[in-house]
Formats: C-alpha cells, structure tokens, sequence
C-alpha cells in the first residue's frame, strides 16, 4: 500500500458546494524522501523507505548517521517503509503530496492516540457505577461491581474490563475523504479526525486494490 508520513496540525472545516460544514484534520506532508530500497532479491520482498522530519546530527547515532549517508540525505525523525509505489523510485527522491493522493479519494490513518493515563471503568469502560447514593452506599458512584466469582475460577480473566491505562496506543482510522490537496503548501485535508494530539506524526496510506 503506497502512502505518505505527514504532522497532524490540527482540525478546520471547509463548506461543500452546498453549503454543508464538513469537518477536517489537516495533516501537514512535507516532501518524504527515499532512504531505502527493499527488493525481492535481497530482502525477500519489494517496499520503499521513505523518511519524514529533520532530525538533529547529535541526536543520530552512528549507525543510523551512515544509512542516511548512503541514501545521500540528511537525517530524518520517522521512517516508514511502503509497498505498491507505481513510480520507479531511486534513493535519495522526495515523494510530495500530490504524487500520491487525489481529492476524493479515501484513505487510512495510523497514529498513537492521546494519553489519558490511568483512568477508572467509568471514564475508561462506559460503566454507570454501582448506583445511587442510598443507605449502605458510601463512596461506590463509580466502583466497579464485581469482576467474577470467588474460589471458582479464583483467578481474574484476561481481558476484563477494569481500571488502568487510557489511550497511548496504535490506532488506524480507516475510509476517511480526502477533501482536499494543497501542493505548494504540503497540505492534506481529510474528513473527520485522525489519532493523536496536534503535531502528532501519522501515517497516510492508500487501501489495497
């Protein structure tokens, strides 16, 4: 699946000619250059490395300082590799915005989400609480309940639903419409929302044909 790395610079809203309000995400697409090529031969299999965002020389380390040597280019914050590039690609070519995506078209996002930290079954689950403050009833709003049996099967199952880490995790947004592709200014706007905070790094990907 070909695609992009962009910044999630935050939400706007554009009106369609019919005067309906469509909320966006506008996701920042700087031009990605190739830092690798993945070929059958060598590697068992054909992708394309492309790079986003400057990274500092002192934050590099060596190893990574010479990959980016190799390519000819200068350090990068996020790599990604991508399948399906229809284009011939050599190292060292910057891949733009609108090389890739088309007003119209519907594509998926991946980022990390916010993080919310630990947070009780109420805010995390949905839970309603135990009920109402009655006789007998003390500080149990948003406890939640029982989690199971006692001696039998004496043990917690996995996945039960309780209090613990919110958010911070992997997600993809799938069939989102890009709205619009501003190229001069490196600019892709989907409608709805995208995972994670405002100049969070997402990736933009194209569905599988």
């Amino acid at each position: 699946m070909p695609g992009l790395i962009g910044r999630k610079i935050g939400m706007t809203a554009i009106f369609n000619d019919a005067g309906k309000n469509i909320p966006c995400t506008v996701i920042e697409v700087e031009p990605n250059v190739v830092t690798q090529l993945r070929t059958e031969e060598k590697d068992g299999y054909a992708a394309v490395q492309l790079g986003y965002g400057d990274r500092k020389d002192s934050s590099t380390t060596q190893a990574m300082a010479g990959h980016f040597k190799k390519a000819g280019v200068t350090p990068r914050q996020k790599l990604v590799e991508f399948s399906g590039f229809e284009n011939e690609l050599n190292l060292g070519d910057q891949v733009k915005v609108d090389d890739i995506f088309a007003e119209g078209e519907f594509v998926s996002v991946i980022g990390t989400t916010k993080g919310r930290g630990f947070q009780g079954v109420v805010r995390r689950h949905g839970f309603a609480g135990v009920g109402q403050a009655t006789h007998g009833q003390h500080n149990r709003m948003r406890a939640p309940g029982s989690i199971g049996a006692a001696s039998t099967p004496a043990r917690v199952y996995k996945g039960m639903r309780m209090a613990g880490q919110m958010g911070n995790v992997r997600a993809t947004i799938e069939n989102l419409r890009i709205v619009k592709v501003l190229s001069e200014e490196g600019l892709l706007l989907v409608q709805g929302a995208v995972p994670g905070h405002k100049g969070a790094t997402v990736i933009i990907r194209k569905p599988e044909a």
